[in-house]
């Protein structure tokens, strides 16, 4: 009976440290139409502005705009609003979709990642763009913890968004922002973090 019982509770604790279903959701990002600015610059005072914008399932999606440039930050910030400043140092705009990473474990839907194109000029060409898939930690209420994790090269790449979903899917949930190394899949333009 004993031998019949080790192999039973092995299953069970086995299923149980397993991970959930993982999959994708996406979301519109319309900045007249899901956003709200919550401040901008005054006239005169240079071309910026702050917005929160509907992500997925109460997640919000924060926009940092200043001077043609974005910084994109999914989930939950801090209580006074203020995320890391992290953007491309050329001239760049956000893709008019979010892909979000869930994992569901029954009823609850939790989104880990977040995977966002990103059009970027190319001082080459300004004729030009270069797209790049950003892969982001999304922000969760208790931990407000929300970072770029990788930097994956789209344009001339057919499997970019595969290695973002990959790169999106084995580093997200463990990444440790201000302190981990984002991944840079292929040759992107500069890219920096500033901390508030």
């Amino acid at each position: 009976m004993r031998a019949l019982l080790i192999p039973l509770a092995l299953t069970g604790f086995c299923q149980a440290a397993q991970a959930g279903d993982i999959s994708s959701a996406y979301t519109d990002l319309d900045w007249k139409k899901d956003c709200v600015t919550y401040a901008q610059a005054a006239e005169g005072d240079g071309d910026w502005a702050s917005l929160v914008c509907s992500g997925y399932r109460g997640y919000p999606v924060l926009v940092g705009y200043d001077d043609a440039r974005e910084s994109v930050y999914y989930g939950f910030p801090s209580d006074d609003m203020t995320a890391v400043w992290e953007s491309f140092t050329a001239f760049n705009g956000s893709g008019p979709k979010v892909e979000w990473r869930i994992e569901t474990n029954g009823d609850t839907a939790i989104p880990f990642a977040a995977i966002h194109r990103r059009s970027v000029s190319n001082p080459e060409d300004e004729k030009k763009s270069i797209e790049v898939l950003v892969v982001a930690k999304v922000a969760q209420p208790e931990e407000h913890q929300g970072c770029t994790i990788g930097l994956v090269l789209a344009t001339g790449n057919a499997q970019a968004n595969d290695l973002a979903r990959k790169l999106a899917d084995e580093k997200a949930k463990t990444f440790t922002c201000g302190k981990d190394k984002r991944e840079v899949i292929g040759d992107v333009p500069p890219f920096g973090r500033v901390d508030n």
